[in-house]
């Protein structure tokens, strides 16, 4: 990582910039852009075609490749010093800076009107990040025995893809920054940026001049039109090439220290495992960076919904812990948030990617959890692993859906998911939510198709053996006899 420059990444000489300097709020043409580019486009829209996501699903293998890879087990030597861990506390992005450490950075009333322009614009308080090095050192939240495993060397490659839409300039660099500070360089292959057709000015031209500091290790790749988060992450698959896992990261993230060995070791020994990081709360306004709440006594907790689809917490059950032979070894859990996880690229695919009538955001983090279950794969949270991840603040104005969404995206999606995977148990979704009853879902033939190829197992035996402690938490609800309006 540069230490050197005038991209505040090591300046030893802090200036608090008053007022923020609202560059960030600028915005270019994209219609005049993409007339511009038109025939280049069309020579290359979206890597070749544009049903080439959607020919994934109808190009299944069916059965997934064998496992190649030979990996032994880390192995826990409790008092040794693990072999991926640093040997010396990590260097400062800039000594006695704000945000070190990920302590608190709290500005003064001063600062209040431009704190809330920039919350309405990105959700979060940019006018702190801003002041806050890219290469910040960050707090160790993990549990003392994480320090203790020793890892196989030989760990798959990855490649890190990140989406992002209109995302302010620090959180999204101090993500990248973040990344190739506290990654191995020989396992990271590349960083893929997905620009979702972002209109900032930042996210152009300035983006693209400042990441060639790293000679071509990060990549930015722009849509021609506003895919979502879903499609994009499915194009950002098909972008990423080098790396034999891909690794999403949400655009305003903070790897920790030492996350990429344990998040990688499992599918390094396991082609068909989908890991998922602890993910610490990174707080929007003041960038310090504290465990998620919830979860069992050392905050651990498995990925659960209701019965109208809405994503829960529930605490690490019994028989979980008992599976283990160490509290640091990862556990199973039947969902995952979303948002940060690493999957094996060809697993990935041989998986259809996302269904490709998912649109914009929401249930297909589901989606993916049950078709990995399902169909033969396992998905683990990983304690030793943990990346810090910043939620939006009040106030935030959002992206809104394109117009050729239409209404309802989110709703679509769910009923998507639950038509194709969760069998007779759909009725406990509609007796929820009987709004979405009428929804029109689009086609899932194909879905179903690979359902049968793969010999997927059913919804109720997922329940029974997965996600056996969700019922408890969540009691299935009386399926409505008749539904209508008065």
């Amino acid at each position: 990582v540069p230490n050197k420059g005038d991209h505040g990444l090591g300046n030893e000489k802090f200036k608090p910039v008053v007022p923020w300097p609202h560059v960030e709020g600028v915005e270019v043409d994209l219609e005049s852009i993409r007339r511009k580019n038109k025939a280049k486009n069309e020579l290359n829209h979206h890597g070749g075609g544009d049903n080439k996501q959607q020919n994934i699903m109808q190009r299944q293998y069916l059965t997934f490749k064998p496992q190649t890879f030979v990996y032994r087990d880390p192995v826990l030597r409790p008092g040794v010093l693990g072999n991926f861990e640093p040997k010396e506390p990590e260097p400062h992005g800039v000594v006695g800076g704000p945000g070190e450490e990920a302590k608190p950075y709290v500005l003064g009333p001063d600062y209040k009107e431009s704190i809330q322009a920039s919350i309405k614009e990105f959700g979060f308080n940019m006018v702190a990040s801003d002041m806050i090095s890219l290469d910040r050192s960050v707090n160790d939240l993990r549990q003392e025995e994480c320090k203790y495993w020793h890892y196989d060397e030989n760990l798959l490659t990855s490649s890190v893809v990140i989406v992002f839409h209109n995302e302010g300039w620090s959180t999204l660099m101090r993500t990248v920054h973040s990344v190739i500070k506290r990654t191995p360089r020989k396992y990271l292959a590349e960083i893929v940026l997905i620009d979702d057709f972002s209109n900032k000015a930042h996210l152009k031209e300035r983006l693209d001049e400042y990441i060639k500091q790293w000679n071509g290790l990060v990549k930015v790749f722009r849509n021609e039109r506003r895919e979502g988060l879903i499609q994009a992450r499915s194009i950002g698959a098909q972008k990423a090439k080098l790396g034999q896992v891909l690794v999403y990261l949400d655009a305003h993230c903070e790897v920790g220290i030492n996350w990429y060995a344990p998040l990688i070791a499992p599918i390094s020994k396991d082609r068909t495992t989908c890991t998922v990081p602890l993910i610490d709360v990174i707080e929007g306004h003041t960038f310090k960076i504290v465990p998620q709440g919830g979860g069992d006594e050392d905050g651990f907790a498995r990925g659960a919904w209701d019965w109208s689809m809405l994503w829960k917490r529930v605490p690490l059950t019994k028989r979980e812990k008992q599976s283990r032979k160490t509290k640091t070894e990862p556990y199973r859990s039947p969902a995952m948030a979303g948002g940060l996880f690493a999957i094996e690229r060809d697993f990935f695919f041989e998986l259809g990617l996302y269904d490709p009538g998912l649109q914009i955001w929401g249930g297909e983090n589901f989606e993916i959890s049950y078709k990995i279950w399902q169909c033969g794969g396992k998905l683990l949270f990983v304690p030793c692993s943990r990346v810090g991840h910043i939620y939006r603040l009040q106030g935030w104005q959002g992206n809104p859906p394109p117009v050729y969404v239409g209404s309802s995206p989110t709703l679509k999606n769910y009923v998507r998911v639950v038509e194709v995977w969760w069998d007779e148990y759909k009725d406990y979704f509609y007796a929820s939510r009987p709004e979405t009853k009428a929804l029109p879902y689009g086609d899932i033939s194909e879905l179903k198709k690979f359902r049968e190829d793969h010999n997927c197992k059913s919804f109720k035996w997922f329940m029974e053996e997965i996600a056996y402690d969700i019922t408890s938490y969540y009691p299935l609800p009386p399926k409505n006899v008749d539904w209508g309006e008065v």
